[in-house]
């Protein structure tokens, strides 16, 4: 999908099929971030709940933006599932540490890695 401002891919991860990853790029704000919503919640209608967002090619995330995860971990965790972040650039995770949404999510340098926590059974839980 792709919206002035933002590209949003679903991708499945090798060897690890039940966990989907959405790669976005670009940046996430008030007129972007309902792409990813839709991405996101097309994903859970598909019963997809280990879910991990590359973030390595977004370069802001306004409040919009961090409200569609925080909005959904609840109902994806109670279907047995995670969402993960990985691969943020600086400024980016700056922001996501200052917001302390560490403790409720958790953040990995790469997919692989974001991957490799599923098939570990790690979870951050609020």
């Amino acid at each position: 999908m792709t919206v002035h401002g933002i590209v949003v891919s679903v991708i499945s991860a090798k060897d690890t099929e039940d966990v989907t990853i959405l790669k976005v790029s670009g940046y996430l704000d008030t007129t972007t971030a309902g792409e990813l919503e839709t991405a996101l919640y097309g994903l859970l209608k598909k019963n997809c709940y280990k879910i991990v967002i590359d973030l390595s090619g977004v370069t802001y995330i306004s409040s919009a933006g961090w409200g569609i995860f925080i909005g959904e971990i609840k109902d994806i965790r109670n279907h047995g599932g995670d969402l993960k972040l990985a691969g943020m650039v600086g400024d980016v995770f700056e922001v996501f540490q200052l917001l302390e949404f560490q403790s409720i999510l958790e953040a990995h340098p790469s997919t692989e890695a974001a991957v490799d926590a599923f098939a570990k059974g790690s979870s951050a839980r609020a």
